[in-house]
């Protein structure tokens, strides 16, 4: 039995396989890095940009891209490679890392965060001369507790500004404290600009842009009331004048494909213009709509008006990227779209010039899983395996569709909260094809139907006959369903350990 594998090459950005151009897209409704790539951050260095991004319980950790042009970027590694780096914790879903900074000083590359494993450690910051890495292991921050820190610079003093933040307690407020880089010492701490009042003030960014220090937020919560604001003061620490047109950026109440836009960035341009990154996601089925992808990293052209930045959304037009892929994991190293929930890649697969990919533990929880972003609205995704293997749709270890071979029978399963279910399965013989495809929901929306934004066919190809396990609603995979930070992603294990996944096809459809 074989695979159908496509060409290793990636098509020509800008063009289909069979050499037909693609026209371009407006950056206001379509992401410049598409998938679970949220809380982006964004920095410039000589000729290019930095952009990395927040990436929760996934390892390895905050993911980092490099564009000359702000609309095509190429991942170039990741900033937390080392558990040294970026402690386990508890494993649970939508923790791990969250809203950082990515800045250029002096030559040197830095980035702090919050890792929401290890949260009463305080912050934590990382620098590099090479952005692709090593970076360094991490100076702790231990008396700023909470979460999105900023660091700026004036002259020769740091500024670290971040949001307090209790998990049980909920929002306390925005501070701001000096920040000696190599101790992780901070002086005495003082509040800033709380925001225009509403609810969860966060995601500060410190700048100064002519005369002035801005101090921009993130508000309303990382739903649909999700927005940028922004302040200015002659000091890095205040007092600060808010923006009289506060929300500058907001896709609230309006009928946008891109929702719960915020959570900005802001760089000068190499012909001293501005841009900005922010977050957003695309919410497709019936009322209230519901994302699959996570957060995705948008792009927006900001311009400078009496002293204020302005979002011009509509400025930047791209080339939609191909993220179809092929792996038969005989490199010698996973690509960088590999990632383990709640544990690292050398703990859960091995791989081999002759086997592919195999198992070194049984899949139990998410930790044994190694998944890949999804980065398309419609997909199909193979894998050719032998013996026993899970081929999942993962949002977390509680909400997953999958097809699971185990001694010789190929089941759909399926968990939504506390439940799970097994709903149809066939005899396997020897080697499958395992194929899990997100498709037009066949139904339509609320009232004439209860349309999801997909539906997911789980199916199973032995020989030459393909069958078809489930047909499953795609809402129960969604953040309005399960809550949390993340999005999709597809996952391998194995249920006994015993098993081989000799190559993957992921493709876009439609």
């Amino acid at each position: 039995m074989e695979l159908n594998i496509m060409s290793r090459s990636v098509a020509e950005r800008g063009t289909t396989p069979t050499g037909a151009r693609i026209e371009s897209v407006s950056a206001a409704e379509n992401p410049i890095i598409a998938g679970m790539y949220p809380d982006p951050t964004i920095c410039r260095a000589g000729e290019y940009y930095y952009l990395a991004t927040s990436s929760f319980e996934y390892f390895p950790g905050a993911p980092i891209f490099r564009s000359k042009d702000l609309t095509n970027w190429s991942q170039i590694g990741h900033i937390l490679t080392r558990r040294s780096q970026f402690s386990v914790g508890d494993r649970g879903p939508s923790k791990g890392i969250y809203g950082s900074t990515l800045r250029h000083h002096d030559g040197r590359f830095w980035f702090v965060t919050t890792n929401a494993n290890d949260y009463e450690a305080g912050q934590l910051l990382v620098s590099a001369a090479d952005p692709s890495g090593p970076w360094s292991e991490p100076v702790m921050i231990p008396n700023a507790i909470g979460i999105d820190p900023d660091i700026a610079w004036d002259g020769e003093t740091c500024y670290l500004t971040w949001k307090r933040l209790s998990f049980t307690d909920g929002d306390l407020e925005l501070v701001q404290a000096v920040v000696d880089l190599e101790s992780g010492e901070i002086g005495p701490t003082y509040q800033v600009w709380q925001g225009t009042g509403m609810t969860a003030a966060e995601g500060p960014h410190l700048y100064r842009v002519g005369g002035y220090w801005y101090l921009m937020l993130a508000e309303g919560g990382t739903e649909r009331g999700h927005t940028v604001t922004v302040a200015r003061s002659q000091h890095p620490y205040g007092p600060f004048e808010a923006c009289p047109q506060n929300p500058i950026l907001t896709h609230r109440s309006l009928g946008h494909s891109v929702q719960n836009a915020g959570h900005a960035d802001l760089v000068q341009t190499h012909d001293g213009g501005w841009a900005a990154v922010y977050l957003g996601v695309r919410a497709r089925g019936s009322i209230p709509g519901f994302h699959v992808l996570g957060r995705e990293t948008f792009l927006s052209g900001i311009s400078w008006v009496d002293g204020w930045p302005v979002f011009d959304e509509h400025r930047y037009h791209l080339v939609p990227d191909d993220h179809g892929f092929v792996d038969d994991f005989t490199a010698g190293r996973l690509d960088l779209r590999w990632v383990v929930p709640g544990g690292q890649p050398t703990d859960a697969v091995a791989l081999s010039a002759d086997l592919g990919l195999s198992f070194t533990s049984s899949w139990r929880s998410g930790a044994d899983l190694l998944c890949a972003r999804v980065r398309d609205l419609r997909w199909e995704s193979e894998a050719l395996v032998e013996g026993d293997v899970a081929h999942v749709l993962r949002l977390d270890d509680r909400h997953w569709y999958g097809v699971v071979i185990r001694d010789g029978i190929a089941r759909a399963e399926m968990r939504i909260g506390d439940l799970s279910q097994s709903i149809g399965s066939v005899e396997v013989d020897g080697g499958a094809i395992i194929r899990i495809e997100a498709v037009s929901p066949a139904t339509l929306n609320v009232p004439l139907g209860h349309a999801g934004p997909d539906d997911i066919i789980l199916s199973v190809e032995v020989g030459s006959i393909h069958h078809e396990l489930a047909r499953l609603d795609g809402r129960y995979l969604s953040s309005e369903v399960a809550s949390g930070f993340t999005g999709r992603v597809l996952g391998f294990g194995s249920p006994s350990g015993h098993g081989v996944v000799r190559s993957v096809r992921y493709k876009p459809a439609g």
